[in-house]
């Protein structure tokens, strides 16, 4: 999935929504409202948990069992908890990681989701102009 969205070009200009200093900074609700909805109900099913959320890790954020989507979050240090939660890192931040813990915070959780994704960036550039986003994503 995390690949497809990419490709797709769904977190280009995706801002950081949820900025937890000391815990995690989360993204993957796409600027465009159509790619949201496309994704919204397009849940994925959970893969067992066989590496640690430890400092660095790329991780699907869910609000259940198998609820994942589209939206991500980096752990900013160990998070070991959410091993036990279900909560199944894919990747690791190998390079860059001081950009992403620098992600504008002061915003906190305040961002609506359900704006989010009705809106988009046009909701969040007017009301919380400071985030900081991801200006392209790509693979290599």
């Amino acid at each position: 999935r995390f690949k497809s969205l990419v490709r797709e070009g769904f977190y280009d200009d995706a801002r950081f929504f949820r900025v937890v200093p000391g815990f995690i900074c989360q993204f993957g609700l796409a600027g465009d409202p159509a790619l949201n909805a496309k994704y919204r109900n397009a849940r994925i099913a959970d893969d067992p948990v066989k590496e640690l959320n430890s400092r660095g890790t790329l991780v699907f954020a869910t609000s259940g069992p198998n609820t994942r989507t589209s939206q991500m979050f980096i752990n900013y240090k160990d998070n070991l908890f959410l091993d036990k939660q279900g909560f199944a890192p894919i990747g690791e931040v190998v390079q860059g990681f001081d950009v992403a813990q620098a992600v504008y915070s002061g915003y906190g959780e305040a961002p609506s989701q359900p704006r989010i994704q009705k809106e988009g960036n046009a909701y969040l550039k007017e009301a919380f102009p400071k985030l900081s986003y991801i200006k392209a994503a790509s693979l290599s």
